[in-house]
């Protein structure tokens, strides 16, 4: 169908239209998620999906659409630089709001979460195009998008404490692995110190788990350990900006985990050391 069919339901406020299949309209609208033109894809095929999911419209389809929008992870998988990123990286937005209605209505068993989760992770952290915002194209974002994801799926009440200790380590590997060549500069530390706090505030993890967790974060967060024969700041730019956006979650976001003092001074801790030469007292 042309965008002028689209554009019209979305005038009617994404009313579900009445002349074609349900199955039809969502084949298109999962098509359109890989379009290159940001006015198919973020202004019509993601709102109009995210909206009929949070209305209600898929409850009955839930499992179906997670599906096939777990398939749409792997199109293009281990391409950088195309456009098959699209795909992928909206099929994972998608799928987080896949997750938030289950995690609402209780719609789905315990299993096919844990399914979906586990695919989710591994294209989490395989997908090597991790472009943010591209010229004329408008946002791929696959890693903020995966991120977002990650935090529905923590807040799913089919996983526990040793689940959401696996989400954040899938978080600190990204972070761990991300090329020094790409820079994660579109806003993705934030995000993905977001996604931790949704984990965080299920309350199931002690400092037990946590303080190991923040460690391995921070020796990766840490350009000064010597000489050193390439700059250290691109290959540690990821894993500090993690921590300095989860200070600032910590700090000044509503709700916070029942953790929050004591991982708050561990995260402190970890800054005050990867950053120890800006916080001397110079006395010259």
């Amino acid at each position: 169908m042309s965008i002028g069919y689209w554009d019209q339901v979305q005038a009617a406020d994404f009313e579900v239209p009445a002349d074609r299949p349900i199955d039809d309209l969502t084949a298109e609208l999962t098509t359109m998620l890989g379009s290159t033109r940001p006015e198919v894809r973020d202004g019509t095929a993601y709102p109009a999906l995210a909206t009929w999911i949070d209305r209600g419209v898929y409850d009955d389809l839930l499992a179906g659409l997670g599906d096939g929008m777990v398939a749409g992870l792997t199109v293009g998988i281990g391409e950088t630089g195309t456009d098959s990123v699209f795909r992928r990286s909206f099929s994972a937005l998608i799928l987080a709001e896949c997750l938030e209605r289950d995690n609402s209505r209780h719609l789905l068993p315990g299993a096919k979460i844990l399914d979906w989760g586990d695919r989710i992770a591994v294209w989490f952290l395989t997908e090597r195009d991790t472009r943010g915002y591209v010229p004329d194209k408008g946002w791929a974002h696959a890693v903020a998008h995966g991120a977002d994801t990650l935090g529905a799926l923590g807040e799913s009440p089919h996983l526990a404490g040793a689940e959401h200790a696996v989400l954040l380590d899938v978080l600190a590997e990204r972070l761990l692995a991300q090329p020094a060549d790409q820079p994660l500069a579109s806003g993705e530390p934030d995000r993905m110190a977001h996604a931790a706090m949704r984990i965080l505030r299920r309350n199931t993890l002690g400092t037990d788990v946590l303080e190991p967790w923040v460690h391995r974060i921070g020796a990766a967060a840490n350009p000064f350990r010597g000489p050193v024969d390439h700059d250290p700041f691109a290959h540690t730019a990821a894993p500090q900006a993690f921590l300095r956006a989860l200070f600032v979650h910590l700090s000044l976001a509503p709700e916070p985990p029942g953790v929050r003092p004591d991982l708050l001074l561990v995260v402190i801790e970890a800054l005050r050391m990867t950053n120890a030469p800006y916080l001397s007292v110079d006395n010259r």
